[in-house]
């Protein structure tokens, strides 16, 4: 799914065009016990619950593509009778009125997901009737030929609310407030089946994740049967090793900075679009081409790149670069420099030492106090 198709998704998570037919929860304990449960028609249900439910499935389709929100893809066995999509489809299937096939999904979180505290499984059913679109891109309700039949799972842990004082109206006096066990937003979540190319795909599920860099891997293996793809932060760890053994010795500040510019203008150039920049074996080894990186160091690219992301490993652009801020860092220093000024900081060698150069000429601010360089100094040297 890409950013249009998601936000086509999170638009139904309102009362005017609410989909929603059913939903079910489960909240359970630290000890893994089931404390209760609720299966409702969901607009039975009051206005007030409604509008806090479409704050935490909009939740759950929120967030950066590639980090928090991940397409993934069910292997061929999965799809076969006792594999996790079938299981699913089964699931989507009974619209949540099956008890039996319910209680056996709530069974399968609770014994692959490591939470150690209160939390509430929310699961919905719905059904979004897709309006065909004009050649003008706008949407034509009467034209629909599509039903997307889909269910979306939320675990949001529960906490007990902060301890304090508060004003009770009734008694006019300022009190000690009840303590509650307050539903939080998503940890973790997802969408089945995927809304590709505005239209059902059965092959592919959409995987929510509130921390990035955890995407707790035995969860996505066990409970939906998909390989765990390489967080943001593996990405970039990756990235940078595979750049460091590919280069060795010629691994020059110049060459880095180049490779992150390049990077840096994929991503601006389509950021507009709704796809994110996604960046194959065969497109890094180009892009290191572009950068001048010579046909010798790239002889071995094939086997580094297996090595340091895996074999169909495929790397986001945004994810390996940040295009706010370019960090150079030392053992004792770190500056931190717009990606358009990279071209500011000079290496060169000055009494025999190596030294990064940046010219300081106005607006220069020590600990935010406005300092005037004197006349002899030209250079700040690290």
């Amino acid at each position: 799914m890409n950013k249009k198709e998601i936000a086509e998704i999170k638009k139904q998570f309102t009362p005017a065009n609410c989909s929603i037919t059913r939903i079910r929860g489960c909240y359970v304990d630290g000890e893994k016990n089931k404390k209760t449960e609720i299966k409702e028609a969901f607009l039975s249900l009051s206005e007030e619950e409604m509008f806090k439910y479409f704050d935490i499935f909009r939740k759950t389709l929120s967030g950066t593509l590639g980090k928090n929100l991940i397409n993934m893809e069910f292997p061929l066995a999965q799809e076969s009778e006792g594999g996790t999509q079938h299981f699913l489809m089964k699931l989507r299937e009974s619209k949540l009125q099956d008890d039996d096939i319910a209680e056996a999904f709530f069974d399968k979180i609770i014994e692959h997901y490591d939470y150690v505290e209160n939390y509430y499984i929310i699961l919905i059913h719905a059904v979004y009737d897709i309006p065909g679109k004009s050649t003008d891109g706008s949407e034509m309700f009467d034209a629909s030929d599509e039903i997307y039949d889909h269910i979306l799972c939320s675990i949001c842990p529960v906490n007990l609310s902060k301890a304090g004082l508060c004003y009770n109206a009734e008694t006019n006096n300022i009190e000690d407030r009840i303590r509650d066990w307050i539903v939080e937003m998503p940890d973790l979540g997802f969408l089945f089946p995927v809304f590709n190319d505005r239209s059902t795909d059965i092959h592919g599920i959409l995987y929510y994740t509130k921390n990035a860099e955890q995407l707790r891997s035995a969860f996505v293996d066990e409970l939906l049967g998909c390989t765990t793809p390489l967080s943001a932060g593996g990405q970039r760890d990756s990235f940078n090793a595979l750049i460091e053994e590919t280069l060795g010795d010629d691994c020059a500040y110049e060459t880095v900075v180049n490779i992150h510019e390049k990077l840096g203008e994929l991503v601006e150039a389509q950021k507009e679009l709704p796809d994110p920049v996604v960046l194959t074996q065969s497109e890094v080894k180009r892009l290191l081409e572009d950068c001048g990186v010579n046909e010798e160091k790239l002889e071995m690219f094939d086997h580094q790149y297996e090595a340091a992301a895996g074999e169909s490993a495929s790397l986001m652009a945004a994810n390996l670069t940040n295009t706010r801020r370019m960090e150079i860092k030392t053992p004792d220093v770190v500056i931190h420099v717009n990606p358009e000024r990279a071209d500011l900081v000079e290496t060169r060698e000055i009494d025999g030492r190596r030294c990064l150069v940046i010219p300081m000429e106005d607006n220069v601010e020590v600990n935010g106090i406005h300092v005037r360089m004197r006349a002899e100094t030209v250079a700040d040297e690290f």
